[in-house]
């Protein structure tokens, strides 16, 4: 098969699997073929697929994967040690382990095609993932508290585990008590990456989305905390400060007094999958 033909079978798989999408035809524009797939694998509920659909679902994203192009923790420079700042999509990052900023669910997002991190990075994941993290919360027994993390694997994304946290909704002024638990995220991520063997791993920007942490006390908590986990705990973990927007990136700069060359950049596009 090709990408084309994977991602039709896939559609179709999708499809069948509910009866009322039973009217729904498969588009013949590649963008509207594209769209449609990544809804559905939005919307369906965390439940075990087919052997052939996992098949050709992990042929597809990864291969997707690629195509966008994958960039390695090695071809990154920093002046600070151990801390890298990096520009880009981090679905597309191989390293330790990359965090996402989850919900209290923790099986992903389930709005159709929308932009949010928790959303990519179960996309190019792969339905495994929500399944995985369904059992997660299952076993627990609860949703996840703030300022916690889990980690499951990564399926088809490049990194080798992604380690789920959820971030404080910061409504209002913001307090004492939103800080404590931003830097418990980052703590709780270091952690488990370390206690799964992880020699690096990936953070975005825990909270500052919808979750409406304010972006320059968000940065100024994640630098923190790293900087004060390695130092007490005399960790080598290689941390990476993953942003995506510029004024993002304008912020940590400042924050670590980033001076040199520009990180290295690729282009998000969550449509090209």
């Amino acid at each position: 098969m090709d990408q084309e033909q994977r991602r039709v079978f896939l559609i179709r798989e999708l499809l069948k699997e509910e009866p009322r999408y039973s009217r729904v035809s498969v588009p013949e524009d590649a963008k509207a073929q594209k769209d449609l797939l990544r809804s559905l694998m939005n919307v369906r509920p965390p439940r075990a697929a087919g052997e052939d659909f996992i098949a050709v679902q992990d042929e597809y994203l990864k291969t997707a994967i690629a195509e966008k192009g994958v960039t390695r923790l090695e071809e990154l420079k920093s002046e600070y040690g151990e801390l890298y700042l990096w520009q880009g999509d981090i679905t597309t990052l191989a390293c330790g382990a990359i965090v996402n900023a989850a919900n209290s669910g923790m099986t992903g997002c389930y709005r159709p095609l929308h932009n949010c991190i928790d959303n990519c990075i179960h996309t190019f994941s792969g339905v495994q993932l929500r399944l995985k993290c369904a059992e997660l919360i299952e076993a627990q027994g609860h949703e996840e508290p703030t300022g916690r993390a889990k980690i499951t694997p990564a399926y088809n994304l490049p990194s080798d585990f992604v380690i789920h946290t959820v971030g404080p909704i910061a409504d209002g002024p913001l307090t004492d008590e939103h800080c404590s638990l931003l830097a418990s995220c980052y703590r709780s991520c270091l952690e488990l990456a370390e206690a799964n063997g992880c020699e690096s791993i990936a953070f975005c920007c825990i909270s500052t989305g919808v979750f409406g942490f304010p972006k320059k006390e968000a940065a100024q908590i994640a630098v923190g905390t790293v900087k004060e986990y390695k130092r007490e705990t005399g960790s080598p973990i290689k941390v990476v400060f993953n942003v995506f927007k510029d004024d993002d990136l304008a912020i940590y700069r400042n924050i670590l007094r980033f001076s040199g060359q520009k990180p290295k950049r690729t282009v998000f596009d969550d449509k090209q999958y």
